[in-house]
């Protein structure tokens, strides 16, 4: 039974958000659907219970995810938007060493540098990511590091590791 508390708990406040209600008919719903999802993917999405529950994890999650909404976000839309009302852009791939270790980690960075206008991770392997830079300031992997995935690496360790 694994992992089915913190899935279950994690679905339960997605459902509740997504759904934007909080009505008996929904909050019913949310928890049979949580309970469902705990149930049937819980063993494999949480690798271990006591790092899944533990509160300051959590807290490290929410200050993540509004430093990304407000700043990474804000960040990387005016700078395409520059970019493109300029038409100042060198577009290349590099490759980006990742200094985390579990997989969860790695996904997270991935997925916030994908999330992010100008650039995306288009293949990834144990030790880099190969992202796709809308305008490449460096190939030197560590330089690049800092410009692109540095911030998220230390959230994702403080989240996930």
């Amino acid at each position: 039974m694994r992992g089915v508390l913190p899935t279950a708990l994690l679905v339960f406040i997605t459902y509740v958000l997504f759904t934007g209600s909080a009505s008996p008919y929904d909050l019913l719903t949310g928890v049979i659907v949580a309970i469902g999802v705990g149930l049937l993917m819980g063993k494999y999405v949480v690798q271990s219970d006591t790092k899944a529950l533990n509160p300051v994890r959590w807290l490290w999650g929410v200050i993540y995810f509004f430093w990304y909404m407000l700043v990474a976000e804000t960040k990387s839309h005016l700078d395409v938007i520059r970019r493109i009302i300029t038409g100042d852009y060198n577009p290349g791939i590099v490759k980006v060493p990742v200094d985390v270790e579990t997989s969860y980690a790695k996904t997270l960075i991935a997925n916030s540098i994908t999330n992010t206008p100008g650039t995306y991770v288009v293949d990834m392997d144990e030790n880099y990511l190969y992202v796709h830079w809308i305008d490449v300031a460096t190939e030197d992997p560590e330089k690049a590091r800092k410009e692109i995935s540095a911030d998220f690496e230390r959230f994702a360790k403080r989240i996930l590791e």
